[in-house]
């Protein structure tokens, strides 16, 4: 079966509407990091399962993206 993107898709249009909606009028900002993280399930049978995380992202330097993803970390906790 083919990987259905409808749910990243979904996603992806959600952030860029809120984003819109919270800094759309403002000149003074720009998106800086962008980061998608993917769960991958696999049903291996009688009720097993095997998950794979998939991770892209655009920010060169390698501190800074795992900075972002502990803020992304706290956020979610928060």
């Amino acid at each position: 079966m083919a990987l259905d993107g409808t749910m990243l898709g979904r996603c992806a249009s959600e952030q860029m509407e809120a984003l819109e909606n919270d800094y759309g009028e403002d000149d003074d900002v720009s998106v800086g990091a962008v980061m998608t993280i993917v769960e991958i399930v696999r049903n291996e049978g009688e009720g097993k399962q095997q998950s794979v995380i998939r991770v892209r992202h655009n920010v060169p330097d390698t501190f800074r993206a795992v900075g972002v993803l502990r803020g992304a970390e706290q956020e979610i906790l928060g």
